[in-house]
């Protein structure tokens, strides 16, 4: 790019309002090119291949079993210091990470062409084998995407490159569901998957245009068993060293437990209240898209005024709170008044915990084991939710009835809260933290 055209974009991006301003530089920017690649597998294993094994007249037994290819996204971290340490033969020079971004991508668009073309009705095993192949490939995407983009953004740069992220993610989720059933109306389902391919295209040109992230610390070559045995610990050992791990590790661990079983039972909340699917659709996926949008854009400028301290202390009081309003709802009954409010807080709510969570466990990497640590990290914060929600919250639902349920997420979301505060107070918010937070 010439000097003239590199004073052009520097004088159109001055002209644009300060808050808006950091969303439009190149890092971020590349930012939601990644997390519309991130989000697109997630789709392609979830509503729509629901739809596609529904509308061939699959039992919902072998439907919803379909739901543990989603287990890949918990288990990533198992195979991320691979990611982290093995540089790969040929394309291995052209960087660490745009070498296993392109070679990912590659076997993601193997593994949707692979599924698109097996026909459930023939051969539901095969779709399962697919299934889940998308699903490592695509949680292996995630791996390499998350690690790109932490060591592509400057410390300034997280929450903003955060937010756009979850931009990306969450256009690119739907996008594709909407792109995959319009095609399969017309052309059918194999076309459907292998159009819907072309979702890779965005992460695959950020590698070319962007290079290897300056910031990334190149592994060392490995020589024996016990050397590769020691580099795969080798991230989890630097982090528990640290002031403080155990207690960030439990932060970690239990500050979206009230969160997770609130919004994972919502279905179950607007079915038994009466809300009809047209509803359902317009508040909870329509209005509720645009609130969390809008708490994006709102979470970058309050990490950029606040800092990273104070804006995950607040989002995370925003979240706690908005698990009330589902109690209010419960106890209001059926009002789409109410349904409108409290989705739209939990939404908005959600969407800045989005920024600034995200931006603070991405500032907990150290730059030389970022793919495993955040993988690790991010496996961690959605775990104990998910389990006790499988495991308990319908049996609480029953018992005490969705306005104490309620009441009872809002109270389990505070103790995340309080330990955030205290690890400010301590000073260990600073001092855990990792080199993704510090200039290089």
């Amino acid at each position: 790019m010439s000097i003239t055209e590199n004073k052009a974009i520097d004088h159109w991006l001055n002209s644009l309002p300060p808050s808006v301003r950091p969303y439009f530089e190149a890092a971020p920017l590349a930012a939601f090119f990644l997390g519309m690649s991130s989000g697109f597998p997630y789709a392609l294993i979830g509503a729509t291949l629901t739809t596609r094994l529904a509308q061939d007249g699959i039992s919902k037994s072998s439907v919803t079993a379909f739901a543990l290819t989603f287990l890949a996204y918990n288990f990533k971290f198992l195979w991320a210091p691979v990611i982290d340490n093995f540089r790969l033969p040929f394309i291995g020079k052209y960087g660490q990470r745009r070498s296993w971004l392109w070679f990912v991508s590659l076997c993601v668009i193997l593994a949707v062409v692979f599924l698109g073309i097996v026909d459930p009705t023939q051969a539901l095993f095969t779709v399962a084998v697919a299934a889940i192949s998308l699903g490592v490939a695509g949680a292996t995407l995630d791996i390499i995407i998350d690690a790109y983009r932490i060591e592509l953004l400057e410390p300034h740069q997280l929450g903003t490159g955060s937010g756009m992220s979850q931009y990306g993610w969450r256009i690119g989720a739907a996008s594709t569901g909407a792109l995959a059933l319009i095609v399969a109306s017309n052309f059918g389902w194999p076309a459907a998957y292998i159009v819907c391919a072309v979702f890779t295209l965005p992460a695959i040109m950020v590698g070319v245009f962007m290079g290897e992230p300056a910031r990334h610390i190149e592994p060392a070559e490995v020589k024996g068993v016990t050397q590769a045995l020691a580099e795969y610990f080798s991230p989890l050992s630097e982090f528990v060293k640290r002031q403080g791990a155990w207690l960030v590790l439990f932060f970690v661990l239990i500050h979206k437990i009230g969160d997770t079983l609130a919004n994972l039972t919502l279905r179950l909340l607007f079915d038994d209240l009466g809300f009809t699917n047209e509803e359902i659709a317009f508040y909870d996926v329509g209005f509720g898209f645009i609130a969390f949008l809008l708490g994006i854009f709102v979470g970058g400028i309050m990490f950029a005024r606040m800092g990273l301290k104070h804006s995950v202390l607040l989002s995370l009081v925003l979240m706690a709170v908005s698990n009330f309003s589902f109690a209010a709802l419960a106890l209001v009954g059926h009002t789409n008044l109410g349904m409108a409010a409290a989705i739209g807080f939990e939404n908005f709510a959600s969407g800045i915990g989005g920024v600034t969570v995200v931006a603070y466990l991405s500032a907990l990497c150290n730059l030389r084991f970022t793919a495993t640590q955040y993988a690790l990290l991010s496996a961690l914060a959605s775990i104990a939710g998910r389990f006790l929600t499988g495991t308990t919250a319908g049996g609480l639902i029953e018992a005490m009835g969705y306005v104490n349920f309620y009441l009872l997420t809002t109270a389990s979301a505070f103790p995340g809260v309080l330990l955030f505060w205290y690890m400010i107070r301590s000073g260990l918010a600073d001092v855990s933290l990792g080199g993704a937070s510090r200039d290089q």
